[in-house]
C-alpha cells in the first residue's frame, strides 16, 4: 500500500489487517514509561491512531481533536508513534491530553503488524498517518489511511463508526 507525503509516492511496508480480522496484539511503551499492549484494552472500543510525530503541526491537531471528541463518548483514544516517551509526556502535558493515551512505538516496533510503517521517502521507519477502530472484543471495525501524510483524517468518519461500537 502506498500514501503520499507533500505529493509524493511514499511506500507502507508489510500488510495492513483487513476489517472484520482480530487484530494481532500491539505492545507499546507509555508516556511514563510503563509498557502497555492492545490487548488490556479488551472489552471497550479503541480508536487507534499512528502518526509520524506529536512533534509536528498535523499530528499535534489530530491527538489535540481525538482528544476532544473522543471525550465521553466510551470510547479510548490511543495514539502511537515513534517518539519517545519522553516528548509524548511533554506534549501531553503541555496540551492538557487526557482523553487519548499517547505511546512509543520504539521499544517494541509492533505497529509493524498493522503495516502502517513508511519504509522510504524522507519519513522512512516513522508511522504513516493511519486510524483504526477497533471493537471490544479486538477486531478491526474500520480503517482509513489518510492518502496523504501531511493533511488530517476524516474525523466525522471515524467517529460515525466508533458510534456503532460504544
Amino acid at each position: 500500500m502506498n500514501v503520499k507525503l507533500k505529493g509524493n509516492e511514499v511506500e507502507l511496508q508489510g500488510n495492513m489487517p483487513v476489517v472484520g480480522q482480530r487484530l494481532p496484539n500491539v505492545r507499546y511503551v507509555a508516556a511514563d514509561l510503563s509498557e502497555g499492549d492492545l490487548a488490556s484494552h479488551k472489552g471497550q472500543a479503541v480508536v487507534l491512531f499512528s502518526v509520524p510525530s506529536v512533534d509536528t503541526g498535523v499530528c499535534a491537531t489530530e491527538t489535540r481533536t481525538f482528544n476532544q471528541r473522543l471525550a465521553g463518548m466510551g470510547a479510548t483514544g490511543l495514539v502511537i508513534s515513534a517518539d519517545l516517551p519522553f516528548a509524548l509526556k511533554r506534549f501531553c502535558g503541555a496540551e492538557g491530553i487526557t482523553h487519548v493515551k499517547a505511546a512509543s512505538d520504539f521499544r517494541f516496533r509492533d505497529m509493524d503488524k498493522l503495516g502502517v510503517r513508511m519504509a522510504n521517502g524522507p519519513l522512512a521507519g516513522l508511522l504513516a498517518r493511519v486510524v483504526f477502530v477497533i471493537d471490544g472484543e479486538g477486531v478491526l471495525r474500520y480503517v482509513q489511511v489518510v492518502p496523504e501524510v501531511g493533511t488530517e483524517p476524516d474525523y466525522d468518519a471515524v467517529l460515525a463508526e466508533v458510534r456503532k461500537f460504544v
